[in-house]
């Protein structure tokens, strides 16, 4: 399906595959939901990097951020900035951008010129003073925000103070999948003719999957032909810090409670076309997290979307999402309500299939197609509302309407600091101090100064003298701007810094 865009060039800052994590799989499976929607719209990526080395990203990445240099993210604005981009859909994380709280997101979006739009991945009731600084900051910077949950939308406004208009709630996009018997995969995995439950995700150990390997003993007394499929590797982060502990720890559960030959473990990262099979074989979807405070869950929309049976424990996410009877919820931490859950959706067949069917139904609005339509929605709201603010008081172009209450633009100063150089970069009081010489970052300021006066119809001579030693600042040799010069005309080095850069 192709449709037209107002947009021609769309970045998506945030991780992306073939970096294993959820936030890479979300943020790659929208940038092609979009591109695949839009074929007159060029979308581009910029990943983030947590290792030096990078990724063997695809052709659709154009930049990479370096999660600890906050440099590479002043050079991502840089390369946003210059290439025509028309908006930024940044996907937010605290985990993936460097800094306290990831401040370093920050210092890219401040430089931005187009219109961003912020999906909120994670929204804290109760954030301490950085996560809060950061989110609010992210918030204000954005003209659009858009959650996965009505509760983020809530916590936006409650929290956070964002205005209800300026945030827009779509869903988790999920693959449009048919709905099939689990038979169907079943043999793919060698468990043909077994009845399957299922979870999957990164591992860590607020996934809770111990109460399902605790409630397997009383499943299995009823239900002996039941087996437990745990997908997904240790989440990247936890494995470098503590390696395998907690798929050891289970392991060790399972065998501990004489179920070991029926729980198995696929110790792998599966991609999005493995992860469908993967859930088309299960007959029961599990998700037992431990923490209630969790406002999203991609791997709950993959099951829902896909028509299964759920069973889950009450956190945020999962009580919005599998209302009116999509769901059984049990506890937290009760392996024995969690049996009794399991083995009453296996002895009632028909109550199972029901529960199935509404969920794939409701699902039926998050596929993939659905929701770049949204994203675009909102993409197009934000460029409006960013040309109508810029019409109504920020452009330049609006000083003239404002001209009789300012007061008149005096630059004889500007004009006593400039000499045939250039602006020089000090002064004593009102007077040039020779001995300082010039630099580039004053002349390039004069520049944009002289520029926005010509704008403005003010006559102003002094633009051309400016964009002189700005292009004779360039060192060719070396393909960067030098930035100190002394009175006497002399470049005192090959390269400036970063910051004059």
């Amino acid at each position: 399906m192709e449709e037209n865009a107002t947009l021609n060039r769309i970045a998506f800052i945030g991780n992306y595959l073939p970096r294993q994590c959820g936030i890479a799989t979300f943020t790659t499976d929208l940038t092609e939901a979009i591109a695949e929607q839009y074929s007159n719209t060029t979308c581009i990526a910029i990943p983030v990097n947590d290792i030096e080395e990078g990724y063997a990203y695809p052709s659709r990445v154009r930049f990479e951020l370096a999660e600890k240099d906050i440099e590479s993210y002043h050079r991502a604005a840089d390369f946003l900035n210059v290439n025509n981009v028309d908006l930024v859909c940044l996907q937010h994380e605290y985990g993936i951008f460097g800094g306290r709280a990831g401040s370093h997101i920050l210092a890219l979006l401040r430089e931005l010129r187009m219109s961003i739009v912020t999906t909120l991945h994670t929204i804290l009731r109760e954030p301490d003073a950085d996560q809060r600084r950061v989110l609010e900051q992210v918030a204000a910077l954005s003209d659009r925000r858009v959650v996965m949950s009505e509760r983020g939308a809530e916590f936006l406004r409650e929290v956070y103070h964002v205005p209800a208009e300026k945030i827009d709630f779509i869903p988790h996009g999920i693959p449009d999948v048919p709905f099939v018997d689990p038979s169907f995969h079943k043999d793919l995995f060698g468990v043909e003719g077994k009845t399957v439950l299922l979870s999957f995700g990164f591992l860590s150990a607020n996934k809770g999957i111990e109460n399902v390997i605790r409630a397997l003993p009383a499943i299995l007394e009823k239900h002996p032909n039941v087996v437990y499929m745990i997908v997904g590797a240790t989440h990247p982060h936890v494995l470098r810090n503590e390696g395998e502990t907690y798929r050891l720890s289970l392991q060790w559960l399972a065998r501990e409670q004489g179920v070991e030959g029926q729980v198995i473990f696929y110790n792998r990262f599966v991609t999005v076309e493995e992860l469908v099979e993967f859930i088309g074989a299960a007959d029961i979807y599990i998700t037992p997290y431990q923490d209630a405070a969790q406002i999203v869950s991609g791997t709950l929309a993959y099951t829902l979307g896909a028509g299964k049976a759920i069973i889950s424990t009450p956190y945020w996410y999962a009580q919005e999402m599998l209302g009116e009877e999509r769901v059984a919820l049990v506890p937290f931490h009760d392996s024995v309500a969690l049996a009794e859950q399991v083995i009453n959706l296996l002895d009632n067949e028909a109550q199972r299939h029901a529960m199935r069917k509404r969920a794939y139904l409701f699902g039926r609005e998050m596929i993939w197609a659905n929701v770049a339509q949204k994203y675009m929605q909102s993409f197009e709201r934000a460029r409006v509302e960013r040309h109508h603010v810029s019409l109504s008081g920020l452009a330049v172009q609006s000083l003239d309407k404002r001209a009789a209450e300012l007061p008149p633009l005096k630059l004889e100063h500007l004009r006593h600091m400039t000499d045939e150089t250039g602006i020089f970069q000090h002064a004593f009081f009102t007077v040039p101090n020779y001995g300082e010489g010039y630099t580039i970052d004053d002349n390039a300021r004069a520049l944009m100064v002289s520029t926005l006066m010509q704008e403005l119809g003010e006559p102003f001579d002094l633009a051309h003298r400016y964009l002189a030693f700005v292009w004779y600042a360039f060192n060719a040799e070396t393909g960067r701007f030098r930035n100190f010069m002394d009175y006497q005309r002399n470049w005192l080095e090959d390269a400036g810094s970063d910051d004059s850069h």
